[in-house]
């Protein structure tokens, strides 16, 4: 699986990119984005997603629906 960040509800503050282990969380054009071909939701690396427990936003990101 991989997750998305919610692009309305992203403030930018960059706080899920240099907790990433796979680096998949990169700034974008408007918001940062998430590389969902390298993204595994921190498996093997973490109990939870880092990305998710360090966002100051709920709902921001999300699993990528399959």
């Amino acid at each position: 699986m991989a997750l998305y960040i919610v692009a309305e509800e992203c403030i930018s503050c960059g706080d899920c990119e240099p907790v990433c282990p796979t680096d998949s969380i990169k700034e974008g054009k408007v918001v940062f984005e998430i590389n969902t071909s390298s993204c595994n939701e921190c498996e093997g690396q973490a109990d939870a997603p880092q990305c998710i427990d360090v966002c100051p936003v709920d709902n921001c990101i999300l699993p990528l629906a399959s």
